[in-house]
Parts: structure tokens; sequence; C-alpha cells
């Protein structure tokens, strides 16, 4: 068996952070959260109890696991944003470099074009994180460990995660 790369076993524990913080979000519907991941698994902010995490992980894993593979996208994630930040940036670009007028003169032009980008970001972000930045492929994972942190009166939990 091939050895997962580190940008498989970032995917996969994308993955993993999103499908804990969906259930996480059910559980605790007044957190707020944010999640970041890595080779070595993902973390979570956000003032929940320690033994709440390490369980929605756990269930998190064997729910993907079971084939729920739509935990595996988020709705809030950063890649949403960075689609969103991408599509508007070049659709202005376009619709001002594609006129000679004035540059005020486009700007109905570029108010359109940006909603539009807007409009179509939120469904092609959710598309770019099921086949690009995540994995629902956690056949192999386990959850090592869970650490808990105090970072300047933030509750930090680290979700370690191992793939055979």
């Amino acid at each position: 068996m091939k050895w997962p790369s580190a940008i498989e076993k970032i995917r996969r524990n994308h993955a993993l952070e999103h499908a804990t913080i969906h259930i996480l979000s059910q559980r605790c519907p007044r957190a707020q959260l944010i999640g970041h991941s890595d080779a070595d698994g993902f973390v979570i902010y956000g003032h929940v109890p320690t033994e709440i995490v390490a369980a929605t992980a756990s269930e998190a894993l064997a729910r993907l696991q079971a084939g729920e593979r739509d935990l595996a996208v988020h709705p809030r994630c950063g890649t949403n944003l960075a689609m969103g930040a991408l599509l508007t940036g070049a659709t202005s670009f376009l619709v001002m470099k594609s006129s000679a007028k004035r540059k005020m003169s486009n700007l109905p032009g570029v108010l359109l074009a940006t909603t539009l980008a807007l409009m179509a970001a939120q469904p092609l972000g959710l598309k770019v994180q099921e086949l690009i930045t995540t994995s629902a492929n956690l056949d192999t994972a386990l959850i090592a460990d869970v650490k808990r942190y105090i970072l300047r009166g933030l509750t930090v939990h680290r979700v370690f995660v191992h793939h055979e």
C-alpha cells in the first residue's frame, strides 16, 4: 500500500475537519468555530469542551468512513471565500480591461460582473472543495490524540490524525 503524500493527508484532514465542525455545530449551536487543517490533523478554535471535540471527531471519522461524503464539504470553508475573491477580482479586471471608456463609466458593468461572480462562487467553491481541497478517503485514518490549549484566552483543540 502506498503512503499518502502530505497534500493528500491535508485533503483528508480537511474533510475530517469539516465533518467535525458540521457535527460540533449541531451539538453546540451557539459556538463560534474556526478550523484549520495540515498534514498532522487539524485545529478547532472555539470555546467547546474537549470531551465533545474528541467524541465529535471520532463520530465524524466513523460517518465519513461509512460513506457520508457530504460531511466533507462545508459552506463556510475558506475555499468558498477564495473562490469569491478570485472570481470577483478576475471579472472586475476583465470588465475594466475590455473597455476603452473612462473608468467610472465601467462601474455598472463591474458591479454586475462581481455580483454574478459572487453568486457563482458558493456553488463553485463547494465543487472545488469536493474535487480538490478535501478528500473523504479516510478508510485508513484514525484519531491519534486530541489536545487542548488556551491561546490568548481562546480555547484551541489540536486533533492529531494518523493515516496508515
